[in-house]
């Protein structure tokens, strides 16, 4: 009995251990689905961050929002307030036919910033020919390359029902062909044209709608990021129309596949967690940027044979012209290469940033890595990227399911036998021989990292799967840097110009500011200007007087305005979308300003002339205006008043006070200084 009742004994604890361990299981379980999906507790917990590699240490109190300091650092920009995005069509545009004269299937080839623009303007030349859009294809993001089948084409990248149904009454819009115009692409019986960059509208008109109105289908070819001149001629009829038309697609029918908006509005809210304001800050660092504009010398080793095996592949196609070989200090001096991340980071610590600012760097691509960016992580406690606030689950949850890849390198050859060896070096010639030489090493680039071909070989290898995968992933990388830099409280760039010499994808960033909020800061250093301050201080570039910090803050506060309307002149020719104004923007003031307005002429007004917004907002939108307070008028007077700003330089805490220059300390003379700037550079 006393066995049995033992056994007994011994099964009901197994079970109660069994149930036990059930139920931490289950209730692991739980905490995961909680933390999986409870994106609100990690943007309502400030420590929460630390589930992530960023840890947000702050020790200067923010500024409060009604200080001068803020205003500067962070406010709107006072002159740009009256401007207002308005892209809906204005007098007659008549709808779309529903007799269209065929289809136009395109075939986009490039990076993000070239096929957004190429989207925009296959739809304008669309609704130009009136032809049904079959959606775009985007080659670089196919299911051949190693990427998910579940995501493809187009709707890798952007929302296909939001495109189609935002674009309704401009032009009609397919997913696919009908199966008798697809058998016969298939079969490469229906006629193309490989587009060139930037095609007069005239182009279309007489030659491609005259084949398209006799086959009913033609394909474009686009690969170098836009098939329609920026500035339509003033003679095209509904000229304006048109480039509204661009507009309401880049700003309003592209929107991101939900996953990825997703992700890009969680990141963008754990920026935000904290309550402080952030600086987004694209570097424009791609090889193929540095390898067009001659930029080599200003990296150093491996990196600059790799820009200069890419240059010398770009003059074998055309692309380049010149020399091989550049002075990169010269070219550095006239404005043709990128600010490098140290220069920036000095650039907002001399305008007022303290160390503590949050930066994020964006960009699917800072060349040189993150070797480059040690400098500005030297100088701001927080600079972080999208792996910094996101986990790696979340990434691989918008690549979509994709097949693991076998690595293509060759293994390493098999170890020759001890014995095999000795009995050769018994049957060997006569002695004394040399060693027998080494077994050829097999080119396997993976031994010296993905750039051990440079010391091999003259030729570039061609993209293995897994290089071509993540091309495709660049483009969600930067589809979320560009949610988060159109958003962010302030963004500067660190170059505006791409491996073709176009505008790229800062200036896209740049060009959505303007449209969606323009009054946002958003800075545009002249990289020439630039380069002469620092040349001034190249000897003690940690160590600038109170003299210097003042030429960089006025040349900032300038071209927050001056590099506007240069963008007008120099972005705007090449890409529409860079400066959509003043075709997509409308003016709208609030009575105060108004009574302002017309009893004398402002810097204001100037400002509205030089960008030539004339159209006034729709009273709907007036309904929606917030009055400013009535002190606004005395802000440009306060605005300066930095009295610590210019010696928080480089140094963390407050003791810091000498490294821009005692003169600073009194606060009298910083206020005559500041209102000297105001009088002298912000006009």
């Amino acid at each position: 009995m006393k066995g049995e009742g033992k056994m007994v004994l011994n099964s009901r604890m197994k079970w109660v251990g069994l149930v036990g361990l059930v139920l931490s299981a289950f209730s692991l379980f739980i905490h995961f689905l909680l933390a999986r999906f409870s994106a609100e507790a990690i943007v309502d917990y400030q420590s929460s961050i630390t589930l992530f590699s960023w840890r947000p240490i702050f020790e200067n109190p923010l500024f409060p929002v009604t200080s001068p300091m803020y205003r500067r650092l962070w406010g709107p920009v006072r002159r740009l307030e009256f401007l207002h995005p308005d892209a809906n069509p204005r007098g007659h545009y008549a709808d779309v036919n529903s007799q269209t004269n065929g289809f136009i299937f395109v075939r986009i080839q490039g990076g993000f910033h070239e096929i957004r623009n190429s989207i925009c303007d296959v739809v304008v030349v669309s609704r130009l020919l009136n032809a049904t859009l079959v959606i775009p294809e985007i080659q670089s993001t196919t299911s051949k390359k190693g990427i998910s089948s579940e995501f493809k084409s187009f709707a890798y990248l952007y929302n296909e029902e939001q495109f189609m149904a935002a674009l309704a009454k401009d032009v009609k819009v397919v997913k696919t062909l009908p199966k008798n115009l697809k058998w016969a692409r298939r079969k490469k019986e229906i006629p193309s044209f490989k587009v060139r960059y930037s095609a007069s509208p005239y182009y279309y008109l007489n030659r491609v709608l005259v084949v398209l109105k006799r086959h009913s289908v033609v394909e474009l070819v686009v690969s170098e990021g836009g098939c329609l001149q920026a500035i339509l001629p003033p003679q095209l009829q509904h000229n304006e129309e048109l480039q509204r038309l661009r507009c309401r697609v880049a700003f309003h029918a592209l929107r991101f596949r939900q996953e990825v908006q997703e992700l890009a509005t969680k990141i963008l809210l754990r920026l935000r967690a904290p309550g402080r304001p952030f600086i987004a800050y694209d570097p424009g660092m791609t090889r193929d940027a540095l390898a067009y504009h001659g930029c080599a010398e200003l990296f150093q080793d491996v990196h600059s044979e790799l820009i200069q095996h890419k240059r010398s592949w770009m003059m074998k196609r055309g692309i380049v012209k010149g020399k091989l070989s550049v002075n990169s200090a010269q070219q550095r001096l006239n404005g043709s290469c990128p600010l490098m991340p140290e220069e920036v980071g000095i650039l907002l610590r001399a305008y007022g940033y303290s160390w503590d600012t949050i930066i994020y760097v964006s960009g699917g691509e800072v060349f040189g890595g993150q070797r480059t960016l040690i400098p500005l992580h030297s100088m701001f406690e927080n600079v972080v990227d999208r792996t910094s606030l996101s986990t790696p689950w979340e990434l691989t949850w918008i690549y979509g399911r994709e097949a693991d890849l076998v690595s293509s390198y060759p293994s390493t050859p098999p170890l020759i036998e001890k014995e095999t060896k000795h009995e050769a070096w018994k049957t060997a010639g006569p002695r004394p021989r040399p060693l027998p030489p080494p077994p050829a090493r097999p080119k396997s680039y993976n031994i010296e990292g993905w750039w051990g071909w440079v010391a091999e070989s003259d030729n570039e290898p061609e993209s293995t799967v897994m290089e071509l995968r993540t091309n495709a992933h660049k483009l969600l990388w930067e589809a979320i840097d560009y949610v988060i830099c159109t958003e962010a409280d302030a963004f500067i760039p660190g170059f505006d110009r791409d491996g073709k010499g176009h505008p790229n994808f800062a200036s896209l960033v740049m060009g959505h500011r303007l449209y969606q909020s323009a009054a946002l800061k958003t800075y545009r250093p002249d990289r020439k200007e630039v380069a002469k301050l620092f040349e001034k201080i190249q000897d003690h570039l940690y160590h600038a007087n109170h003299t210097w910090l003042k030429s960089v803050r006025k040349h900032i506060r300038k071209r927050l305005i001056d590099g506007l309307l240069e963008a007008s002149t120099k972005s705007k020719p090449m890409s529409f979308l860079s400066h959509p104004v003043p075709e997509c923007s409308c003016l709208m003031y609030d009575s105060t300003e108004t009574e302002v307005h017309t009893s004398s002429p402002s810097t204001q007004s100037q400002v509205q002339a030089a960008l030539g917004v004339a159209h006034q907002c729709p009273a709907w939108m007036k309904s929606d205006l917030i009055l400013r307070s009535k002190d606004k008028d005395n802000e440009e007077d306060l605005d300066e008043d930095d009295s610590t700003s210019s010696g928080l330089f480089f140094r963390q805490g407050g003791e810091n006070h000498e490294s821009g220059g005692g003169e600073s300390n009194n606060k009298e003379e910083a206020q005559m200084d500041d209102q000297e700037e105001l009088e002298g550079g912000e006009r």
